[in-house]
Formats: structure tokens, C-alpha cells, sequence
């Protein structure tokens, strides 16, 4: 009675469902982080991730987690698919019963006194996949400076999902963005938490948001100048702390130090913004005698706290983005005259 049913449910036995995976509007298919403390969604070029991408690995753009391949679908993705199998798997022996209906119906005598009809509901079912839709463009789009594969996120990347590489320039450009977006957010930040927390607790978390951006761009670019001194030696250790040492070990290595790429008020406002984050960290923002002596800020007495202003942040990353455009140009040239002497 049942022939096409048991016949399809042998067939089906250990087959698989493959279902599509659609690319966005500009050639990007969606991945995630296997790494369930991370998860991290990103987007890579589908032509790329058939020719660039190795089967053995792949690596989070944002953690470096590794993992073969296989491991990168989404959650959406997975659960596309799994609905997908079971509406094809319930498809094919929807089709078989109503298959074996008609046959037994067909076979049934005419003017029997006792007939016997089979009837399945319904119309016949797809047994096909529809493809996994992508998800929306992501803006940033990166192209890595060592395999050149192609990859899209929101917010920033460290490493290659391709090749592992971690780029300092875009890392350090990467940390950059955020300080800015830390101190233009500072006002939405502030009335969320007033009216959530109170102005008291607002004051402090934003006054404490604006304060911790000089020392993420004072960190971003010793980690930037460590990473870009590499071809040159190593330097003496938190070297890149210290801008005078700073200035004359790029002196040494390329011929020229900061005073190329910044006018004298520029060095000596980046002068104070480096004492102040040293004075942040090491004094909780109280003035001292070292601090006066050494940043030359003649703003302060004794005893007073440091203020740390928007203005100050975006002196300090636009500071720090002329310099590191003048040593990436300057290590340019060298790299050409080494290969041209």
C-alpha cells in the first residue's frame, strides 16, 4: 500500500540537504564567530572566501579565534536551514503519501459493494531550499594588506578572517574612530544616564568617558609606533610613552622625528595631553610639581585637578594622525630607496 513512501524514505535515508547561502548586493556573504564568548558577525567576499580562504582556517576579524570552515555559518543561518530540511524532508513524504494514495485509489473495483478510498489533505508540497537571505550592507569594507580578501563588519576588525593578519595602521585608524566616538556620544551618554541613574552618576561616567580617550590614543599609538619599528629594531621598552625618546628613534630609523610633521604649538599641546594622561593615571588627576615642570602648562597649581575637554581630545587624535601619516610616508620612501639604492 505504502510502495512510494517506503521507497522515499530509503532514498532519504543518510542524504543531505544542502541550502543556499545568498550574497548581499555587493558580492558579501554573512559569517560568525564559533566562539560563543564572542559571536562576532562579519561579512566576506564570496568570490574571495572560494579562492583566498583556506578550508583549514579562518579567524575572527575581532577575536583571532580559529576554526576550520565549517564552523563560520550564523545562528540565523543554521536556523534557516534546519527549517528548510524539515520542510523538504516533510515535502517528499507528503508527496509519496498523496503518490500512494492515488495509486490505491485507482486500483480499487468498480461497483464493489465495500470500497475503501485514501485521502491525504493538501496539495503537493516544494521539496526544494529556498536560499539563506543576507543580511543588511555593512559599511566598513576592508581589504587586507597582506592576502588582499575582501571583508566587511560593523564597528572595527583586528585580523584578517582570511589570513590572520593583524594590520597596525588600521588597527591604530580603528582605535581612533572609537576615541572619537566616545567623546561625540558623551552628550547622548549623559542624558540616558540622567535619566536613569541621576546627574550625580551621570557627571562622573561622562566626565570619566572624556578622561579615559587621551589615554586610549596615548596607548593606540605607542601599540601603532611598536608595530611600525619593528623593520627598524626594537625599542627600549614604553619608549613610545615618552614623545621626546619617541621623536628621536623615528629620527634615528627614518631621518626624521616629530618636528617634520608638527608645528611647534602642535608638539606642545601633545606635550600637555601626554602629562596629563601620565598625571591620570599615576595622581587621579591631581596637579603636582613634576607635572608643571614638565608639560610647561602653567594653567594649574598644586594641588588642583586636572580638566580634560572635548577640545583636548580631538587635539590628541589629530596630533597623532598627522604623525602617523608622516612615518608611514617616511617608511614608504625608505622601503623604496632600501630597494633602489
Amino acid at each position: 500500500m505504502f510502495e512510494d513512501l517506503i521507497k522515499e524514505m530509503e532514498r532519504m535515508n543518510g542524504q543531505s540537504v544542502s541550502v543556499e547561502i545568498e550574497s548581499d548586493e555587493k558580492g558579501y556573504i554573512d559569517k560568525q564567530c564559533p566562539n560563543e564568548e564572542c559571536e562576532f558577525i562579519f561579512k566576506v567576499n564570496e568570490e574571495d572566501w572560494g579562492i583566498i580562504f583556506k578550508d583549514e582556517a579562518v579567524w575572527c576579524p575581532f577575536c583571532r579565534h580559529e576554526a576550520t570552515s565549517d564552523q563560520w555559518f550564523t545562528v540565523d543561518q543554521v536556523e534557516h536551514a534546519q527549517a528548510e530540511a524539515l520542510a523538504v524532508m516533510k515535502g517528499r513524504i507528503h508527496n509519496s503519501l498523496r503518490s500512494d494514495a492515488q495509486k490505491f485509489n485507482r486500483r480499487q473495483p468498480k461497483n464493489s459493494f465495500i470500497s475503501m478510498t485514501m485521502k491525504v489533505t493538501g496539495g503537493p508540497k516544494r521539496t526544494h531550499t529556498i536560499p539563506a537571505k543576507a543580511a543588511d550592507l555593512m559599511q566598513l569594507e576592508i581589504q587586507c594588506e597582506n592576502c588582499e580578501s575582501k571583508f566587511a563588519v560593523i564597528g572595527s576588525a583586528y585580523f584578517c578572517p582570511a589570513c590572520g593578519h593583524n594590520s597596525v595602521t588600521r588597527t591604530f585608524r580603528d582605535s581612533l574612530r572609537k576615541i572619537r566616538a566616545k567623546k561625540d556620544g558623551v552628550g547622548i551618554v549623559k542624558q540616558a544616564l540622567i535619566k536613569t541613574a541621576g546627574k550625580d552618576e551621570a557627571e562622573l561616567a561622562c566626565r570619566s568617558l572624556i578622561e579615559t580617550c587621551i589615554s586610549d590614543g596615548v596607548v593606540a599609538f605607542q601599540k601603532y609606533c611598536d608595530g611600525m619599528y619593528e623593520n627598524y629594531g626594537k625599542a627600549p621598552f614604553n619608549a613610545f610613552q615618552r614623545l621626546e625618546q619617541a621623536s628621536e628613534l623615528w629620527r634615528s630609523a627614518i631621518q626624521e622625528g616629530f618636528d617634520a610633521w608638527l608645528c611647534e604649538e602642535e608638539i606642545r599641546l601633545l606635550s600637555i595631553l601626554y602629562q596629563k594622561r601620565h598625571l591620570l593615571a599615576h595622581n587621579e588627576g591631581i596637579v603636582d610639581a613634576k607635572y608643571i615642570q614638565k608639560s610647561g602648562d602653567n594653567t594649574y597649581r598644586e594641588g588642583q585637578r586636572l580638566v580634560v575637554s572635548a577640545k583636548d581630545v580631538e587635539n590628541l587624535v589629530a596630533c597623532l594622525e598627522k604623525l602617523s601619516n608622516g612615518i608611514e610616508d617616511a617608511c614608504s620612501k625608505e622601503d623604496i630607496n632600501s630597494r633602489h639604492p
